[in-house]
């Protein structure tokens, strides 16, 4: 067989992973484990997960008791975990961090790449606790191992899903927007050539100057550095739970399928690599019906 046909083969087993959740409702459902991200990631992900749940699948959906903006959904079963911190303070911390963020000098490159460090810490420092307080609920943990799930979809944004995904040995499907370091290139070695192809949150095009080449070059050697700060924590629980030394993105690498939430009408020219797929508006939800009219005639009045 040919390398081609060898990467043709695999993309279709994978997409079929999850073509086959997405069944008739007079066939037999899957299960299916949910462990979505916060705020506008879980925002993105739910008319899908409602969508496969309609279809007759069993989708049960993890979340922790305090949350910005997730909760119980429809044709789904939600579980949550108890966590030490609440939505009030997540809103207050939240709030004093976009305060700083709009107070910083980020004028240059150097401040907009300090920045960018101080946002790694800030996320890092919250993924540790949420991670903490889902892997190690044992009875939790148990009660997910119970349902023997036939799939995990996740958002990597929060690496929880991806550690729970190892642990429970079930086949992980990441469905991803933007990432706040690049996850996706380093775990699946997906060539990213800097030259014409700018790094995201660099607000560049396909056509860079020198200096801004120069600029896409430093932030590439930098944002391993950035993906290792950002899961520092991470990696340490992933290495506890798994009883083995591992990392964040070494368990990233094993995921089934990349749902890409990008247009590839919208996107610069890229390689992709065979388990990466590009949705583009496939999680947005339906519109609802326009609201019946009643039009008043108004006679011979004279309205421009």
């Amino acid at each position: 067989m040919s390398m081609a046909a060898a990467r043709i083969s695999v993309r279709s087993a994978f997409t079929g992973l999850l073509i086959s959740l997405l069944c008739l409702g007079s066939a037999q459902g899957g299960k299916l484990l949910v462990i979505p991200a916060d705020g506008s990631h879980w925002t993105g992900m739910k008319p899908l997960v409602e969508e496969l749940g309609r279809r007759g699948n069993q989708v049960v959906v993890v979340i922790p008791e305090a949350s910005l903006s997730m909760g119980p959904s429809e044709h789904t079963t939600t579980l949550t975990f108890p966590v030490p911190y609440t939505k009030e303070s997540m809103m207050k911390t939240m709030g004093n961090n976009l305060g700083h963020l709009m107070t910083t000098d980020v004028s240059t490159t150097v401040a907009r790449l300090k920045n960018y460090w101080n946002s790694m810490v800030m996320l890092s420092n919250y993924t540790m606790i949420t991670c903490e307080s889902m892997l190690y609920n044992k009875e939790l943990m148990q009660t997910l191992r119970d349902y023997d799930f036939d799939a995990l979809l996740t958002d990597p944004f929060w690496p929880v899903g991806i550690i729970a995904g190892a642990y429970l040995d079930i086949p992980s499907i990441y469905m991803q927007a933007f990432l706040p370091c690049p996850l996706d290139i380093m775990a699946t070695r997906c060539p990213s050539p800097v030259s014409y192809l700018p790094l995201r949150y660099t607000h560049y095009s396909n056509r860079m100057s020198l200096w801004e080449r120069a600029v896409n070059l430093l932030r590439s050697l930098l944002e391993p550095a950035a993906c290792s700060r950002l899961y520092i924590y991470a990696d340490k629980v992933a290495s506890d739970i798994l009883q083995r030394e591992t990392s964040i993105v070494e368990l990233a690498s094993d995921a089934a399928l990349w749902l890409m939430s990008f247009d590839f009408a919208l996107e610069f020219p890229m390689p992709l690599m065979p388990n990466m797929i590009m949705i583009g508006g496939i999680k947005d939800g339906k519109p609802n019906p326009l609201p019946q009219v009643s039009w008043i005639w108004s006679g011979d009045a004279n309205v421009d």
